[in-house]
């Protein structure tokens, strides 16, 4: 059976340390950013959307600047299970991305909890009563804040996850969007 993956992603702002509003995906097309990986990015009816490549392997879409504290705000839907995540302060060699994740997945599968990638795994994960805010087969806003060494991570208005870590305030990099590996997932 496939499983198959609907996020879509749309409306992707950025309020950087000046608290000035930066849109980083312009709605026509994929400038600013990177593609990672054998996945097809594209951009339709002003929505990002991957599909699975023929590796059936992770991918990444990444922005071409770095984002050190940030404000970042996406909405994003999931039509099926799966599991997609946004990274932060990150950095990439082919496939195989390193720095923070703050998850998108289907209900009980910790969205908005933060995972570090080639590192200590699961950091901090939402309380289970939290997973309610999760509005499966809608639309959700997710709001990623990291400043210094805090993250915090809300899903519709409601506050996931709080994270102090010394790593995570000295690391560095961009944001990047995440297609799972398996095949058969299409994100938008």
């Amino acid at each position: 059976m496939k499983t198959i993956l609907v996020i879509l992603f749309c409306c992707t702002t950025v309020i950087i340390a000046a608290q000035s509003n930066t849109k980083i995906f312009n709605g026509n097309d994929l400038t600013g950013w990177t593609v990672h990986g054998t996945e097809k990015w594209y951009v339709e009816n002003g929505e990002l959307v991957c599909e699975s490549g023929p590796d059936k392997e992770y991918g990444y879409l990444s922005t071409d600047k770095n984002y050190k504290d940030f404000i970042l705000t996406l909405k994003f839907k999931q039509e099926s299970n799966g599991n997609s995540g946004v990274f932060f302060r990150s950095g990439i060699e082919g496939v195989k991305i390193n720095g923070w994740q703050v998850e998108v997945a289907p209900k009980n599968q910790f969205t908005g909890g933060i995972y570090e990638s080639y590192g200590r795994e699961w950091l901090i994960k939402p309380k289970p009563e939290d997973e309610k805010f999760l509005k499966e087969g809608e639309w959700n806003t997710l709001r990623i804040k990291a400043v210094g060494d805090e993250v915090t991570t809300w899903l519709n208005g409601h506050q996931m996850v709080f994270l102090k870590d010394e790593k995570i305030g000295k690391g560095e990099g961009f944001i990047a969007l995440q297609i799972h590996s398996g095949g058969g997932i299409k994100v938008r």
